[in-house]
């Protein structure tokens, strides 16, 4: 497997409880090996081989806005 990182940028996280969901949701996603959220800079970052609208759709699943 190959690992990757990646940083999307995600819209609408407020808190330390939004930075866990998102982290959690992305965490969630096959081939992720570690995921981190930044409220204050908008960002997640995602180690792992997966697909990039796989991530994506976990993080709009979790009620936020995902930017590729």
């Amino acid at each position: 497997m190959t690992t990757m990182s990646l940083q999307i940028t995600v819209k609408g996280m407020t808190c330390d409880g939004c930075e866990q969901t998102v982290r959690e949701a992305l965490e969630g996603v096959s081939g992720v090996e570690r995921a981190t959220a930044d409220r204050a800079t908008d960002t997640a970052t995602i180690d792992g081989d997966t697909d990039l609208e796989n991530l994506r759709q976990a993080v709009e699943d979790a009620g936020y806005s995902a930017v590729g």
